[in-house]
């Protein structure tokens, strides 16, 4: 760590401060997820967009709004239906008649033109909708009758899905999973959480989150995770685990007959970012192999496919990854 530079190891001292009271922020009103909102905030310092996957009423919603509020972002929310157009989430033209008479087209935004979009119960709208967060997500523009409009800095998407086993629901296509940096599993609380969520939030009193930084202090956060040194212990098993996830490159007999497409580069830029920040978030200067072992399954679990397993044999995906990742040491 010599060779560091001191202004980074300042930056980092700083950001661990900041970064301690957004979390005591969310905290106030999101009780007993650390985990899944360690992973929201990963994936924000990572500059990327997340996935949060669980049944309702387990407060995504509520998390996605106390981020917003602790990161001093604007947010918007678009409750995705079987009806919902591209439109309603891009914007569209008008045709306007001025007082003279002159007639002009003028473009309204949609709600897609804000810092934080949670995108609520993706997976109910059609892919022809879903898909029209794909340019937004990578590119951070969209394109409306030919004419390009810049998104705000920064820009993420949270976006929730329901169990797709559940009634009402569409698969979501493999070139939009790819979007997202990180899947985040939302369980169920433990007894002793339950029954604070059920004191706490049934009275007269409501705890409110305050912002605890701001848009342009989150910019800084994300050049900051980037300029983060990876030693080659970590480098070398994040390739390690990249690459015997592909059934072609892999020599686990394993991998090679269950899995269908294994993670792609984009996995492996995921997977360090992620872990960058996730050392920022715990005030370290560096990501450790710990980093790698804990975010593989949010990272690889929706780039990889399996084959269709008659004989039920065949381990699940996260089963697959935590195999792969104590191989890789």
């Amino acid at each position: 760590m010599a060779d560091v530079n001191p202004a980074i190891i300042a930056d980092v001292d700083s950001a661990g401060e900041t970064l301690a009271r957004v979390k005591n922020e969310i905290g106030k009103i999101v009780f007993g997820q650390e985990t899944v909102v360690e992973l929201a905030l990963c994936a924000i310092l990572a500059g990327g967009h997340a996935l949060l996957i669980g049944a309702p009423g387990l407060a995504k919603t509520r998390l996605v709004d106390a981020l917003g509020t602790a990161l001093g972002l604007d947010t918007g929310r678009i409750q995705f239906t079987p009806d919902l157009m591209p439109g309603d989430i891009l914007g569209s033209e008008v045709l306007d008649t001025s007082v003279d008479g002159q007639r002009a087209f003028r473009f309204i935004k949609g709600p897609i033109f804000t810092s934080l979009l949670m995108a609520d119960e993706i997976n109910r709208a059609s892919p022809r909708t879903q898909s029209a967060l794909l340019q937004a997500m990578q590119e951070h523009h969209v394109t409306v009758a030919g004419q390009r409009y810049d998104l705000p800095t920064p820009f993420h998407v949270l976006a929730t899905q329901n169990p797709i086993e559940q009634e009402g629901t569409y698969p979501l296509p493999e070139a939009q999973l790819d979007r997202f940096l990180l899947k985040i599993d939302v369980t169920y609380p433990d007894l002793d959480t339950e029954r604070r969520i059920l004191v706490e939030t049934t009275g007269s009193s409501d705890q409110k989150a305050r912002p605890a930084m701001a848009a342009g202090d989150l910019v800084h956060l994300q050049k900051l995770v980037r300029q983060m040194p990876v030693g080659e212990t970590v480098l070398n098993r994040i390739l390690t685990l990249i690459r015997q996830a592909r059934p072609e490159q892999s020599s686990d007999p394993v991998v090679q007959r269950t899995v269908d497409w294994g993670p792609s580069p984009r996995a492996g830029q995921a997977l360090m970012l992620a872990c960058r920040a996730r050392a920022l978030l715990r005030g370290r200067m560096a990501p450790s192999i710990e980093d790698v072992e804990a975010l593989a399954e949010p990272c690889l679990g929706h780039r990889m496919g399996l084959k269709y397993d008659p004989t039920g044999d065949a381990p699940s995906l996260a089963r697959l990854i935590h195999a792969l990742v104590a191989n890789a040491a």
